[in-house]
């Protein structure tokens, strides 16, 4: 990608929005000037990227959130996502002739899309305004168009030949049959219809009523395994969040099926060695980071998956304890070999504090750009492919299992004051990347004293595959000091070097609370097609 300006660190007192399109920040933004919560906003801004980043986001997929509420001090946690069809089985595939699970195509749709569930339990629990004014602003985008960005575009491009195969997905995003070109204005009104139906009759009409009919007609006709009974049955789920530590403040993530742990056990593992001393940028910070994270991600790799199938020993792996024992193995001259097990895919992540101090850190996703390619017709609404995540090796701790649900990438983040009230809200997308860039964005804070704009600026790396991409060595930035990457190479990593500005490492956004003055500071990742605005 080409080079970006940094930009100034966003400020406001009353409330602020951070996510990966500008559009929907504005959405946002206008939620809480009119008096909505941090939640109200936070669907209403998903809502619209259902419409302006559909490559990345929307309706067909799986969501997790963390929500601050400032009146009990409380931090919540809600698991969004969606359990695998009672039809699917190992067997199954195997017995069409599959080695593993299909990335793309009506089989690979085989999860119900939890994240309207979890719009509508989180706006029960935590809304103000109305449930129909929230979705208002994404019908109107879709009923009237919308400037269709540059990485629609480009990813449209990529995946043209993916979505010319399911008549549904063509007549959506290939008008004419043609790319759309950034700029250009792009309507969704089958998606608009899909918004109406869920704005007048709620939550019920996505799993028991005309879209979740819709959508799994529209699967049967290409052979898909999604019933109603499975729709009907799903329910997003209260969880208590998982924590540690660092430099003094309380870092939360969400526990399994998600990989939320693989933080806190970098962070563990991290927090022995004085950071300052090594320097920022130096290739003993960029050699720790990546060496923690192959530790983390061997734990995370043999753990995680559905609690409710596995016992996993989620206390101790987070403890520090633990990470003392495990600290030995970090050699701090010579990278350690590991091969990691997952890849990851395309997401949105989202960050909110409104005028009463509540804090929503939200993630939500397709899983891969496009997710399975798959929009069921007269829907408008892009299938997620997260299922196709899940082993058919019965031994596997992640093997589909019907109910089950699989191992999710998304990781929402926030780090409490030490008084207990939310210091940073963070995440962002980019599969095995987001816990790599939530510990970068974390030292660079916390460690080092950054602003969130300049944290998330400063240039990335990337241990482990991302993107559906079959790599597993070290991508640096080409920003990185051309010394320090020789220097990784000579300790042993395999090292990569992507563009300056490159879109594989994610989409990270912050939100900073000053714990004096409250002031809210924010950061948008200039990968992104997003803005922060505050007031």
């Amino acid at each position: 990608m080409s080079d970006y300006p940094t930009r100034p660190v966003a400020l406001g007192r009353q409330g602020m929005v951070v996510c990966p399109h500008h559009l929907a920040s504005e959405i946002g933004l206008e939620i809480l000037q009119q008096g909505g919560s941090a939640v109200d906003a936070t669907i209403a801004l998903n809502a619209a990227l259902s419409v302006v980043y559909p490559h990345m986001t929307g309706l067909g997929g799986d969501s997790f959130w963390l929500i601050y509420d400032s009146a009990t001090h409380q931090v919540h946690g809600l698991n969004g996502s969606g359990r695998a069809a009672q039809a699917v089985s190992p067997e199954f595939y195997r017995q069409q002739g599959y080695a593993k699970i299909p990335q793309r195509g009506p089989l690979a749709a085989l999860t119900v899309p939890g994240t309207v569930d979890a719009w509508a339990q989180a706006h029960q629990r935590f809304g103000r305004l109305p449930w129909a004014s929230l979705l208002a602003p994404a019908i109107q985008q879709a009923t009237q168009g919308y400037p269709v960005s540059a990485s629609q575009s480009r990813w449209t491009q990529r995946d043209r030949q993916i979505l010319n195969q399911y008549p549904g997905s063509r007549q959506t995003f290939l008008p004419s049959n043609a790319v759309p070109q950034a700029e250009t204005t792009l309507t969704n009104p089958d998606l608009a219809r899909s918004l109406k139906i869920l704005a007048a009759e709620g939550r019920d009409s996505f799993y028991t009523g005309a879209i979740a009919q819709a959508i799994v007609n529209g699967l049967a006709d290409m052979g898909g395994l999604l019933y109603m009974e499975d729709f009907a049955a799903h329910e997003s789920n209260w969880v208590a969040p998982i924590t540690t530590a660092y430099r003094g403040h309380t870092i939360c993530e969400l526990p399994p099926n998600t990989q939320g742990m693989a933080v806190l056990q970098m962070l563990n593992l991290i927090e022995a060695y004085d950071l300052q001393a090594m320097g920022h940028g130096t290739v003993d910070y960029y050699h720790l980071m990546v060496e923690a994270t192959k530790l983390a991600f061997a734990d995370r790799d043999r753990w995680v998956s559905d609690p409710n199938f596995i016992d996993i020993p989620l206390e101790t792996l987070i403890a520090k304890p633990y990470s003392d024992r495990r600290r030995h193995r970090i050699n701090p001259i010579q990278a350690q070999p590991y091969q990691p097990g997952f890849i990851g895919g395309d997401t949105t992540y989202s960050a909110v504090v409104d005028a009463a101090g509540n804090a929503v850190s939200m993630i939500q996703s397709l899983y891969f750009d496009f997710g399975s390619g798959v929009v069921p017709a007269d829907t408008g609404i892009v299938m997620q492919n997260r299922g196709s995540f899940f082993s058919l090796d019965t031994n596997h701790i992640n093997c589909l299992a019907p109910g089950k649900r699989t191992f999710h990438t998304l990781i929402p983040a926030l780090a409490l004051h030490p008084q207990g009230h939310p210091y940073l809200v963070l995440g962002t997308m980019g599969g095995e990347g987001q816990p790599q860039t939530q510990l970068a964005m974390l030292t660079r804070v916390l460690d080092f004293g950054f602003d969130p704009q300049t944290a998330i600026d400063l240039p990335r790396w990337l241990w482990g595959r991302t993107w559906g991409a079959d790599n597993s060595g070290l991508t640096l930035e080409g920003r990185i000091d051309p010394a320090v990457r020789a220097a990784m190479a000579e300790r042993g990593h395999p090292v990569k070097v992507a563009s300056d500005w490159s879109e594989q490492m994610g989409h990270a956004h912050m939100i900073r609370i000053d714990p004096e003055t409250r002031e809210l500071q924010g950061g948008c990742d200039p990968r992104s097609d997003g803005q922060a605005l505050g007031w």
